[in-house]
């Protein structure tokens, strides 16, 4: 019975990647398509995508914490 709060963990771990692949997937969709219509402000662009990125990120080692924690 023990290894099922591995597993879980395990679960959640990927679920957290996974969602957090597809976001910073969309994330740069979004910044590309904004930088196709407006070049004159990539610059903005780049640095609001990087600070949502981050977030993003932030996010995700928050999840991983937590299911390692959970496993223990």
């Amino acid at each position: 019975m023990e290894n099922i709060g591995l597993v879980g963990a395990g679960i959640g771990a990927g679920l957290a990647v996974i969602g957090t692949g597809l976001g910073i997937g969309r994330l740069a969709a979004a910044a590309l398509e904004g930088a196709a219509r407006q070049p004159e402000a990539t610059g903005d662009l780049r640095a609001l995508m990087i600070v949502a990125a981050a977030l993003i990120e932030g996010a995700a080692f928050f999840a991983l914490v937590i299911c390692l924690l959970l496993a223990l």
